[in-house]
């Protein structure tokens, strides 16, 4: 598998001599769908760890703390880009929070083996009763916290334009030195425009031989017009 950063923003490239230290040993491995954990010597952990070094010198030394991952059609990775991401920060010390805001298809509880019981984005947007530890898991791996979707609700797109959606990335950002936000494809709604304009911040993944360049075009202009700064794109060959 290849990926590969292609820079939307004329940003010169800082080396990230602390994101390229080897990650500590973890005693038991965590219960993660991750190639960072399952598969660290492999090509495609390579490639995110790439990513990674490139990310923290044109994102995060910029003072930026937040990340939505977006695509312009399924299948091409979005989630799988998002967590392993997420993982792969929370192993070079950044504390790192991922927030599952598909609301419509949600994969990240699954991958994390989240406990079923365990209120997820939709319940705390549907409650002011319910405090955001209650949502968050932070017990998988040293660094990093992770937030499910959910039950699915009835109204995704208000659940995630409302106040109490902005007031929960606002804690986050608060909390996390990166929170990035996994988000359903943009040709069956508008949710991950949404949650882009909420983080301020977008990465777009596109698949190989799958996605077509007009629709990452167009994804990429909507998402500036609604004031998300694109700071890169992936081409995913997984």
């Amino acid at each position: 598998m290849k990926t590969a950063l292609q820079e939307m923003e004329q940003e010169a490239v800082v080396p990230a001599r602390a994101l390229d230290r080897v990650e500590p040993a973890i005693a038991v491995a965590p219960a993660i769908e991750s190639v960072m954990i399952n598969d660290p010597q492999g090509l495609e952990a390579e490639a995110i760890r790439a990513l990674r070094t490139r990310l923290a010198a044109q994102h995060l030394r910029e003072g930026r703390r937040s990340l939505a991952v977006c695509a312009a059609a399924a299948e091409a990775g979005c989630t799988y880009v998002a967590l392993n991401l997420a993982v792969a920060m929370a192993q070079a010390g950044v504390r790192t929070a991922i927030v599952d805001a598909n609301l419509r298809d949600p994969m990240i509880a699954d991958l994390c083996s989240l406990p079923l019981s365990m209120p997820g984005l939709s319940e705390y947007l549907n409650s002011d009763g319910i405090a955001m530890a209650e949502i968050v898991d932070a017990e998988l791996m040293p660094n990093l916290a992770v937030i499910g979707a959910g039950e699915t609700p009835s109204n995704p797109q208000e659940l995630l334009s409302g106040a109490r959606f902005r007031g929960l990335v606002d804690q986050l950002l608060r909390e996390y030195d990166l929170t990035i936000f996994d988000t359903p494809p943009a040709n069956i709604c508008s949710d991950g425009q949404r949650v882009a304009t909420m983080a301020g911040f977008s990465l777009i993944v596109s698949r190989k031989h799958k996605s077509y360049v007009e629709d990452v075009r167009t994804l990429a202009k909507q998402l500036r017009a609604d004031r998300s700064v694109v700071v890169g794109s992936i081409l995913n060959d997984f």
